[in-house]
């Protein structure tokens, strides 16, 4: 009887230290995650429409704070979390470059919705860019309702802080890495 009440419990801390082991996150991914779950409570008290998207999109990836800095040649970059169906599956990075009329530095928060799992699966897939000519919304009380999807992704912006006089064109390109 004792015998098999330690093997119960031995048997149970190896499978939570299992587990532990295959969600197990860097110290840096967990502070990205905290960060990209304060950018979507900050994405919904801005417009609480947007929660219908996180709700009803395949997938979506949250970078909660990129930094972006111009003086007639452009820069941006940031770290992100990636959700399938609501789950967290892997972690992104966003690289952006552009040329033209800009000068400053600003931060903001993006969310890229997928419509679709082949939208979705090109993103995982390691080589998904956004052209200069794709639309991101800015985010603003009541704009959720007229978020439109371009070949079942969407882009939502939310300004944080800074300055920025830009006419430019340029891109984005985006890493992915599934967590272990």
């Amino acid at each position: 009887m004792v015998n098999s009440k330690f093997n119960i419990c031995l048997l149970s801390f190896i499978l939570v230290l299992i587990s532990t082991v295959a969600i197990g996150q860097t110290a840096e991914q967990k502070a990205i995650i905290d960060d990209a779950k304060k950018a979507k409570t900050a994405f919904a008290q801005t417009d609480p429409g947007i929660t219908k998207l996180f709700a009803s999109a395949e997938g979506y990836v949250i970078f909660p704070n990129v930094g972006k800095g111009a003086y007639v040649v452009g820069g941006a970059a940031g770290n992100g979390v990636v959700y399938e169906n609501g789950n967290l599956v892997g972690m992104a990075k966003i690289l952006q470059v552009d040329i033209g009329l800009q000068v400053g530095g600003q931060a903001f928060r993006q969310v890229i919705f997928f419509k679709s799992e082949a939208a979705l699966n090109r993103f995982k897939g390691g080589n998904f860019e956004l052209a200069g000519n794709a639309s991101a919304v800015v985010l603003e009380q009541g704009k959720a309702a007229s978020i439109e999807f371009r070949d079942d992704v969407a882009v939502v912006t939310m300004p944080k802080a800074g300055a920025m006089v830009e006419i430019s064109v340029g891109g984005q390109k985006f890493e992915y890495e599934d967590l272990k």
